[in-house]
C-alpha cells in the first residue's frame, strides 16, 4: 500500500509537475512572442521616423540646392549686366553732346506754354561744355528761363526740374544703370541659362 500510495503520489506529483512546465513554457512562448512583436513595432517605428528624417532632410537640402543656384545665377546676372552698363553708361552720360541731347529732347517734353523757369543740375566736371549750351539753346527751348547749378555730387547725367515744384526728373548715371538693367536682365538671363 505505501509503494502504491508513493507511485501515485509520485505519478500526481509527475503530472503537476509536468502540467507546470507545460504552462510555464507556454508563459514563456507567449512572453517571447510579446516582446518579439513589442521589438518589431519599435524597429517599424524607428525605421518609418529615420525614412521622415530622411525625406526632410533629402528635401532641405533640394530646396537649399535651388536657392544656391537661384542666388548665384542672380549672382552672375547682376555682375554680368553691371560690367555692360557702367562703363557704358558711365561714358555716355560724361560726354557734353550725348547728355545736351538728351536734355534737349527732356526740355521739349515740357509744356512750353507753362513758360516756368527749369532748374538743372550737371556734373561739375561738364561745366565748361555745358555752360554756353544751356544760356543759348536750352533757355531758347525752355522759355520761363533756366536756372543752371554744377554739383561735384553728381557724377554724370542730370536732374531737371520746375523751380519750386518739388519734383524732378532725373538722369543720373545710377538711374539709367537701373533702367537699362532691366531691360538687359530678361536678355542676359536667357542668353547665360537658356
Amino acid at each position: 500500500m505505501t509503494d502504491k500510495l508513493y507511485n501515485e503520489g509520485l505519478s500526481n506529483g509527475k503530472q503537476e509537475g509536468e502540467e507546470i512546465l507545460a504552462r510555464s513554457r507556454k508563459e514563456a512562448e507567449e512572453i517571447i512572442a510579446q516582446a518579439q512583436k513589442q521589438a518589431e513595432e519599435i524597429l517599424a517605428q524607428a525605421q518609418k521616423q529615420a525614412e521622415d528624417l530622411s525625406t526632410k532632410v533629402n528635401s532641405d537640402l533640394k530646396m537649399a540646392a535651388q536657392q544656391s543656384i537661384a542666388a548665384t545665377k542672380q549672382d552672375i546676372e547682376n555682375i554680368i549686366v553691371a560690367k555692360m552698363t557702367d562703363c557704358e553708361v558711365a561714358k555716355a552720360l560724361t560726354s557734353a553732346e550725348f547728355v545736351k541731347q538728351i536734355i534737349l529732347a527732356v526740355a521739349n517734353g515740357f509744356n512750353a506754354d507753362a513758360a516756368s523757369e527749369m532748374e538743372v543740375v550737371l556734373p561739375e566736371s561738364l561745366r565748361k561744355e555745358m555752360e554756353p549750351f544751356i544760356k543759348k539753346e536750352l533757355a531758347a527751348v525752355l522759355k520761363g528761363g533756366v536756372d543752371a547749378q554744377f554739383s561735384k555730387k553728381v557724377a554724370g547725367g542730370f536732374t531737371i526740374a520746375p523751380k519750386g515744384e518739388g519734383w524732378f526728373v532725373s538722369f543720373k548715371d545710377d538711374t539709367f544703370k537701373a533702367l537699362i538693367s532691366e531691360y538687359l536682365r530678361p536678355a542676359t538671363k536667357k542668353i547665360l541659362f537658356g
